[in-house]
């Protein structure tokens, strides 16, 4: 077994778990019940499936050239998704489709116990 035989088996399973990964993402978007884990699920299992898609198509082209752009979509993808989700999370903050109760700060905005 060669090394473009490994890389091309590579390359499937990438492809195939990319693609999965999508899907999942697909139908969370259509199950989810309100704003937030919609927005959740169209962020985090789609960066991942889209990462995966394009390391596995890089795997199968091996061309430096391609490579190249495949890596700048990457690059692109992971800077325009959380961006594009913040600003959809906040858009529904402020059109009232999100409660104020289901906003969690963490534990340095907590209001001290009296």
């Amino acid at each position: 077994m060669s090394w473009t035989d490994v890389a091309d088996l590579l390359g499937l399973v990438c492809l195939f778990l990319g693609a999965l990964l999508c899907l999942a993402a697909s139908i969370g978007l259509l199950r989810f019940p309100d704003l937030l884990t919609r927005m959740h699920a169209g962020t985090k299992p789609q960066v991942l499936g889209v990462l995966l898609v394009i390391l596995g198509v890089g795997l199968r082209t091996r061309s430096g050239l391609d490579v190249g752009m495949l890596l700048l979509i990457a690059l692109f993808q992971l800077l325009t998704i959380p961006a594009g989700a913040h600003m959809v999370g906040r858009a529904g903050f402020r059109t009232g489709q999100v409660a104020p109760a289901d906003i969690h700060l963490g534990r340095r905005h907590r209001r001290p116990e009296a």
